[in-house]
């Protein structure tokens, strides 16, 4: 791998706390003029710190994910969706915590990671020392299986993993996350550290402690915008009582940075620390959103555009706006170059470091082109993609042949709440930059790491058993059963003996077949009875190699049944 060394002048590296939470509007904080979300902490965080105005992201959470970490779009490091195979990054890929790990930071990642559950994909595996995170997109999720089978209050006392190893944990999830990123601070308050703080509120299920939801049970969030006239949505009942919720879920989240915050300024440790606090998408249902277009899993700005405010007290002035687009993938060559570390050069590196920005150097990082796209297992080249350059963003919602004019050309300078398409009357503009978004797509879909799939390696010292959970199934369609069946992606360490279980949904079943197979062998078993949804076939033999791991069930009838995961251990 080679590395360009960062030029900076002697200084005492600082301190990084990458702040995300999961599924926050732009507009679900009072600084962006929500007047009915109580968020004291992060408004006058917002007040004191160098504020990107017009920051982008993905449209949806591990895309998003997956750049800031890497400094590259999403589609290059393999990740392409949050489920279905599809949210699991390239081990190759080189992440922030390594190039910082690399420079002598300490790291540590807790909550949210959604890059992959297996060795080699783990926090663990790409560069952070200490773990404390969920599995899949979301607690509860199927693909989070420990918490999926607690039943429904998954936020309260969630089953974690802590560098590895399965604990169980006490109190509503973001306090429990705070309590330990606090416990990592005070642990490494000696060296430089690089905290990766990844709330996965507030992300639904919409769960949160009763003090919190008091404090919105009586509002009505449609309300109290009478002298705006920026575009709201139409919220009925459901939605009104989705952003109670989500605001209460919020106001946790404040009261945990606030503890957080203090804790800083008690070690003495604030000025030389820099603390970014963004959130990984848009809103996921309407709600107030400071009068942006779309939501999240849209390529318009109410999916892609969330707040980014940075504090570095020793050297950043404070107080800032900055208007200036600019991206999550901007990220990891800015900590490098702030932090004295060693950028990769064998790869592209999408982001450019924002310390002249931030240092108030420049006022511009040049003629930038920013492309976002995401479709449910895709990408598709004209489906939800758009591609933005100086004033002018082109949107695709259309078919594959489809004339210009079916596509959408926004001012996003003079029009930014994307009212006004001006297609018809900008065609050339338009044309320009679909030649630059087919250029993009291209370039994106040929990436090797897009290219091929990144399997589990099963057979290790590093994690066994392992278990392949729902969420990084990679389904294939059977039209005999006009169903699509799920299968991993494994790659085998070491020939031997597995024993090898399959959990179902179900949990009582009479009568069942199972067809396993792994490569081009097949073993099958029938089965009389389950009482606990769970097959097990022991003593299977496994070749060193990758192969495509598939457990076929079925019940009564022929009906297939879906497997929730597969546990899969060698016998050393």
């Amino acid at each position: 791998m080679g590395f360009i060394s960062q030029n900076l002048k002697a200084q005492t590296k600082p301190n990084v706390i990458l702040i995300v939470t999961d599924d926050q509007g732009f507009g679900d904080l009072g600084y962006y003029g929500n007047p009915h979300v109580k968020t004291p902490t992060i408004d006058r965080f917002a007040k004191e710190s160098v504020r990107f105005d017009e920051f982008l992201v993905s449209p949806v959470c591990a895309p998003t994910r997956a750049a800031l970490m890497t400094g590259r779009y999403t589609l290059r490091t393999g990740v392409r969706d949050t489920y279905r195979g599809g949210a699991i990054m390239a081990t190759d890929e080189i992440t922030i915590a390594e190039i910082l790990k690399d420079a002598g930071y300490k790291t540590g990642m807790i909550g949210k990671w959604h890059l992959g559950d297996n060795y080699p994909s783990r926090p663990q595996d790409q560069g952070f020392d200490f773990t404390l995170n969920h599995l899949s997109g979301g607690l509860g999720q199927n693909g989070d299986w420990p918490n999926a089978l607690e039943g429904n209050q998954r936020y309260y006392d969630p089953i974690l993993w802590k560098n590895g190893e399965m604990v169980k944990t006490k109190g509503y999830c973001s306090d429990v996350f705070t309590d330990e990123a606090i416990h990592f601070v005070e642990e490494n308050k000696a060296d430089p550290f690089f905290l990766y703080l990844s709330f996965n509120a507030p992300h639904a299920p919409l769960q949160v402690p009763d003090a919190y939801y008091d404090m919105y049970k009586d509002i009505d969030p449609s309300k109290g915008f009478d002298n705006d006239d920026r575009p709201f949505p139409v919220m009925n009942e459901q939605l009104k009582e989705n952003a109670r919720k989500v605001y209460a879920m919020v106001s946790n989240i404040d009261d945990n940075l606030k503890r957080l915050f203090e804790t800083l300024d008690s070690m003495e440790i604030r000025d030389n620390t820099l603390i970014i606090f963004m959130t990984d998408n848009g809103h996921q249902h309407d709600r107030y959103a400071a009068g942006m277009k779309g939501r999240k899993g849209y390529v318009y700005e109410g999916g892609v555009r969330v707040p980014s405010f940075w504090s570095l007290p020793s050297q950043f002035k404070g107080n800032r706006d900055i208007k200036t687009p600019t991206a999550h993938y901007d990220i990891l060559p800015t900590l490098a170059e702030l932090c004295s570390a060693q950028i990769p050069t064998d790869r592209v590196l999408d982001g450019k470091s924002l310390l002249p920005l931030l240092n108030n150097e420049m006022s511009s990082l040049g003629n930038r082109t920013f492309a976002r796209s995401w479709v449910r297992g895709g990408p598709e080249q004209y489906t939800n993609i758009s591609i933005r350059k100086e004033q002018y963003k082109l949107v695709g919602n259309t078919e594959r042949n489809a004339d210009i004019n079916s596509f959408e050309l926004y001012n996003i300078i003079d029009d930014p709440y994307e009212q006004k398409n001006i297609v018809s009357t900008h065609n050339s503009e338009a044309l320009h930059l679909k030649q630059d978004m087919d250029i993009w797509f291209n370039d994106m879909i040929s990436e090797k790491n897009f290219t091929k799939d990144h399997p589990a390696i099963v057979g290790t010292i590093h994690e066994n058993p392992s278990v392949l959970n729902i969420n990084d199934a990679i389904f294939t369609e059977n039209k005999a059963q006009n169903q699509d069946v799920a299968g991993w992606e494994i790659e085998v360490a070491e020939t031997g003996y597995y024993d090898i279980k399959v959990q179902l949904f179900q949990k009582e079943i009479n009568t069942i077949k199972v067809d396993l197979k792994i490569g081009s062998t097949k073993i099958t078993k029938d089965v009389a009875s389950l009482k606990d949804g769970i097959i097990h076939m022991d003593h299977i033999k496994l070749e060193k190699g990758v192969a495509r791991i598939t457990p076929f069930v079925t019940g009564e009838q022929g009906a297939y049944i879906k497997p929730f995961y597969v546990e899969i251990d060698y016998q050393f």
